[in-house]
């Protein structure tokens, strides 16, 4: 099986996680085409099958894979084996939860502290390692991991999740730095408020609101020319110069306004 597709330069075997979401859905639908292999995963197993089901019309061979990201051992298992019957030529692990806290505490349940830790930092670093390594044998190979804008700000309504991704932040742009000479790029996506299911369900204004589509779109195109990091929209870029520019105190003060209300 060929890992590329030579009439037009486009990877051809893509492993996508998160894929019964909204963002990884409206990926998996934007690489649906004649001669795509997609690999799906995601844990809502009707959803995943539905977005199987529309890529395959586009033209798109789909496999679908549930897997919980919070059992390590068994994703860095399943991507070998992914791997194993035939290299995946790019890997993109949008894969996340969110959360806040109960604005009744101070501070989220230690419980929900490891959950987001392990799904939106140690397994997704763990995965990508994997790949890294066995791209980098292969001289090529291409993965982009999605964290978040939230990952430059300390929420303080949203601790772990910002942690979370601020670990995903600094192992992605390290991996980088460690693979690039080996042929393989790695791209971290870290963007605002999206308008999907679980981003309705946070409290509070969102501003600069983007749909899916277009994040994919935006995804694809900063992957395919091996970009470093791409942040959106770009007032987030600003919000970023400010928070490292602001004196602490008020910075702090900026960050507490910012708690989202209560229901």
């Amino acid at each position: 099986m060929k890992s590329n597709n030579t009439q037009t330069g486009l990877p051809t075997r893509i492993l996508i996680t998160g894929a019964s979401g909204g963002l990884g859905e409206a990926i998996a639908r934007h690489y649906a085409a004649p001669g795509s292999i997609l690999l799906l995963w995601g844990r809502d197993q009707e959803r995943l099958a539905a977005v199987a089901d529309a890529c395959r019309r586009a033209g798109a061979q789909a496999v679908t894979r549930s897997l919980d990201l919070t059992d390590g051992a068994a994703a860095i298992a399943a991507i070998e084996t992914d791997d194993d019957a035939a290299p995946i030529d790019l890997a993109i692990l949008a894969a996340g939860l969110g959360d806040i806290r109960p604005p009744d505490r101070p501070a989220e349940a230690a419980c929900q502290i490891l959950r987001l830790g392990l799904v939106n930092f140690a397994v997704p670093c763990a995965m990508a390692a994997t790949l890294a390594n066995r791209m980098a044998a292969r001289g090529r190979g291409q993965i982009a991991l999605i964290g978040s804008a939230a990952a430059f700000h300390a929420l303080p309504f949203a601790a772990a999740y910002a942690g979370s991704k601020a670990g995903l932040a600094r192992f992605t742009d390290a991996l980088r730095l460690g693979v690039a000479a080996q042929g393989v790029s790695v791209t971290l996506v870290s963007p605002g408020f999206i308008d999907t299911t679980a981003g309705r369900k946070v409290r509070g204004p969102k501003p600069f609101l983007m749909q899916p589509s277009h994040v994919a779109e935006r995804i694809a195109k900063a992957v395919a020319r091996g970009q470093a990091h791409l942040v959106l929209p770009w007032p987030f870029v600003l919000l970023r110069l400010v928070d490292r520019l602001l004196p602490s105190r008020l910075r702090d003060r900026l960050l507490l306004s910012l708690t989202p209300p209560a229901d």
